[in-house]
């Protein structure tokens, strides 16, 4: 048993993600007090990889080209939730602040910001799949759980592929609220 009794706690996760927890310093960090959870959020790996398929078809990239990667685990009571990975585009973030180890302070969205891209739309792909053994075991998850992959490309004002984040939550731990466009609502 790998899991050592943590599917007793679970976190929400709003789609699409309010505007009040996307201004926060700490996206997760935000949810988690709106939730009376503690935080904590480890760094896993900051570097460049592979490109996967999900991933450079949304930064508009072949399968398999190099990216710059920011991998890290996230917790609620000390327990393990998600493993989110942001992904860049080399040409437009290699060699920044952003490929630097650690945290990028203030925030990781103040750091993109203070590169000159600015938000323009974004879209979440969600995915239930079954893990990968090295997610299984740094969220510590029991044999037959599961995994929701999340996927949200974040395009400029210009519509060019600016930060794709990758979130796997253990599916166990998790509620997802998804929420409808104010007015936009149709019967």
């Amino acid at each position: 048993m790998r899991g050592g009794g943590t599917r007793g706690v679970v976190v929400r996760r709003a789609l699409p993600t309010p505007p009040r927890v996307r201004a926060a310093a700490s996206l997760f960090a935000a949810e988690a007090a709106e939730q009376g959870v503690t935080p904590g959020r480890r760094m896993l790996y900051v570097g460049t990889e592979p490109a996967g398929e999900r991933v450079a078809a949304a930064l508009r990239l072949p399968p398999g080209a190099d990216v710059l990667a920011r991998r890290k685990l996230l917790l609620a009571d000390d327990v393990p939730v998600r493993i989110a990975t942001s992904f860049f585009r080399l040409d437009l973030f290699g060699g920044t602040p952003l490929a630097e180890p650690g945290f990028v302070r203030p925030s990781l969205q103040a750091g993109i910001a203070a590169l000159g891209h600015r938000f323009g739309h974004a879209e979440e792909e969600l995915l239930a799949r079954p893990p990968a053994a090295a997610e299984a075991d740094t969220l510590r998850l029991e044999p037959g759980e599961w995994v929701v992959e999340i996927v949200r490309a974040a395009y400029g004002g210009d519509g060019a592929p600016v930060h794709v984040l990758e979130t796997i939550c253990a599916a166990t731990r998790h509620v997802f609220t998804i929420a409808q466009v104010t007015g936009a609502d149709e019967f």
